[in-house]
């Protein structure tokens, strides 16, 4: 019997033996596919892409074409991811750049300048050349910025708003102040174009997608467009009024997914210009009650696609802030107006 046990104690150790071996060749049969299977992936190995953070207003236009770029992951064909993080104001958004949640948000020329005086710069990066509109009734006879003297005028955006500064820097080379010779009273867009409905204002100052939608609704007309203010001042009519604004320091430090981003944009605004069908996917941002409205919105921001900034529009814009009340002083550098690669 012992004899029988020592006799069958190598072969259970070379099944055992055996065994261990079989199981190791599968695991590496297993180890070995996996690896395959990585080696196939397109993200094995690859490091993760840069991040870009931006907030902005859920029903603005600006969400209109960051839609269109996620959706065409034209963020990932330039290697960066863009996340947007949506806010219900523009205090809201604001605040969330100037405290660092995200890195840039959009906001407007005069407030990019105001932010360099206070001590806090911020690269600015053109969004759109989309100023506003001077809007009356379809029967009125104002045409022209003389008319509105002695009219009564609604004004969006608070007497800081640019279509207002703008439009009192012309009347004032006419000889007419407005603030004394008109009946001015400043509300949110939507009040002032209820109360041009209603009749209660004789003259609206507002923002281009309000005006945009009195149009296509009827019963208005655009007097004149503020960029034709813009001429009068014998400044270049396609000046990026509103843009991407980013820290100075955290620009400092991330030139090329600037770059990346800016490409990206430029793409997706090509796109949107030369191809009616993608803005079938933005409507629903766009809350526009019917075909007209619709169409007026896709027109109006197709027209405010600004070109790049070159030397030329800097200077216009720099000299547009001193119209406004810039002080020379403490006027926005050229550094810190976006110029795209060539």
């Amino acid at each position: 019997m012992r004899l029988l046990l020592l006799l069958a104690l190598p072969v259970s150790r070379a099944l055992t033996a055996a065994r261990g071996v079989t199981a190791a060749l599968m695991l590496l049969a297993l180890f070995g596919s996996a690896s395959a299977l990585a080696a196939k992936s397109p993200e094995a190995g690859s490091e993760p892409l840069p991040v870009l953070t931006l907030s902005v207003l859920q029903f603005g236009t600006a969400h209109w074409e960051l839609e269109h770029l996620q959706r065409r992951q034209l963020d990932r064909a330039q290697g960066f991811e863009l996340k947007v993080r949506l806010v219900a104001d523009l205090p809201a958004s604001r605040l969330a750049v100037a405290s660092g949640s995200v890195d840039g948000a959009v906001g407007d020329l005069l407030w990019a300048q105001s932010r360099y005086a206070a001590g806090t710069p911020y690269l600015y990066l053109p969004f759109s050349a989309q100023i506003g509109e001077i809007v009356v009734a379809s029967g009125s006879a104002i045409t022209q910025v003389a008319d509105l003297v002695g009219q009564r005028i609604g004004v969006a955006g608070g007497p800081e708003s640019l279509g207002w500064l703008l439009l009192q820097q012309v009347a004032s080379q006419q000889g007419i102040d407005l603030a004394r010779d008109a009946q001015v009273q400043f509300a949110a867009p939507p009040l002032l174009s209820q109360a041009l409905r209603r009749g209660q204002v004789d003259a609206l100052v507002t923002y281009w997608h309000f005006a945009a939608r009195l149009r296509a609704e009827g019963g208005s007309r655009s007097a004149f467009a503020l960029a034709d203010l813009l001429r009068v001042l014998d400044l270049h009519p396609d000046l990026p009024v509103l843009g991407y604004l980013f820290p100075q320091a955290w620009a400092a430090q991330n030139p090329a997914l600037l770059g990346k981003f800016d490409r990206a944009l430029r793409q997706g605004k090509t796109e949107l210009a030369a191809t009616p069908a993608y803005w079938d996917a933005i409507r629903p941002l766009m809350r526009a009650e019917d075909d007209r409205v619709f169409a007026a919105l896709r027109n109006g921001f197709v027209e405010g696609i600004p070109e790049p900034l070159d030397a030329e529009r800097i200077a216009d814009l720099r000299r547009l802030l001193s119209l406004t009340g810039a002080k020379p002083a403490q006027l926005m550098p050229e550094a810190l107006f976006f110029r795209a690669e060539p």
